[in-house]
């Protein structure tokens, strides 16, 4: 948690750093508003690397920005109007505070990441039970909703019934959570497979509103919070091709990195293939997904 630093919009309104995440840095903006700047950082492991990706802040914003429009007649959303700073713009939203829920909506379209791991151990993912036989990359008979805890920063979060969710929020909010998560992937998944993309999976953010509304916030269906695959490339039974930052991942777990993930050295600096291929995924995944070209 950083201290808090004080700066000023052009009209005079006080900006002040709460919160830099291994992303996001949040401000409070005057009373009511939040401005959430989405940075060219990059994190994999728990850690976050030395080597940031040109524009990733950018596109990750702009994308997200899209969804939300796409989305606005399905659930209300955490923005707000406001002239962002010079010194942000493209890369920041004005939101509403909200009080968010301690817990991570996660829905689920194809098996992969730790519903893999989970049903490979129990044959179900957050005791939603699967039928055998599936594989690494199989399409699940319907998308399930998989919560996760919110684990503190350099934790891992962990998967979770909804039984904990409901004992931790109510019963339902708890079904209303559900409800929601899976309307937003089943949109979101019809959508972006228009445009060749499969939705494997996406995380969301929610939180309450002064008024008792469920707000979606933070991000929605980007590269950071989702598994993105191109259609044509889907192969179960083995690790998809992705527009995410995978390709990050696969260079630390290489020779050529020469860094074991379990140790508490901080990963080296990314070399500049490796940016340049994960910025370029970043852009084709905006460009496919929204039809517009990223300048």
């Amino acid at each position: 948690m950083s201290q808090p630093q004080e700066r000023h919009d052009v009209s005079g309104t006080p900006l002040t750093l709460l919160f830099s995440g291994k992303v996001r840095d949040v401000y409070s903006w005057g009373d009511d508003r939040l401005l959430l700047v989405a940075s060219d950082r990059v994190s994999a492991y728990d850690h976050v690397l030395a080597t940031p990706i040109p524009d990733k802040g950018k596109i990750l914003t702009q994308l997200s920005l899209w969804w939300f429009g796409q989305l606005a007649g399905l659930i209300p959303n955490h923005l707000v109007e406001a002239e962002i700073p010079a010194e942000f713009a493209g890369r920041a939203m004005a939101c509403r505070r909200l009080s968010m829920v301690p817990v991570e909506c996660v829905a689920r379209g194809y098996l992969a990441g730790s519903g893999l791991r989970e049903y490979r151990e129990h044959g179900s993912v957050c005791g939603v039970p699967l039928p055998p036989g599936l594989t690494e990359g199989s399409q699940l008979p319907e998308p399930i909703f998989t919560p996760a805890t919110k684990a503190p920063r350099g934790q891992h979060d962990e998967n979770i019934p909804l039984s904990a969710v409901a004992a931790s929020v109510g019963a339902g909010v708890a079904a209303e959570l559900e409800r929601i998560t899976l309307e937003v992937y089943r949109r979101g998944a019809a959508i972006a497979a228009r445009h060749g993309i499969l939705v494997a999976d996406t995380k969301i953010e929610l939180g309450f509103d002064p008024g008792g509304r469920l707000l979606l916030a933070d991000e929605v269906l980007t590269p950071d919070s989702s598994r993105l695959w191109p259609a044509s490339q889907w192969q179960p039974g083995r690790p998809q091709v992705s527009f995410d930052k995978q390709i990050v991942r696969d260079w630390l777990d290489s020779p050529e990195a020469g860094w074991d993930k379990r140790d508490t050295e901080p990963p080296p600096a990314l070399p500049g293939h490796v940016v340049e291929q994960t910025r370029a995924s970043y852009i084709e995944a905006y460009e496919r997904i929204t039809g517009r070209q990223w300048v």
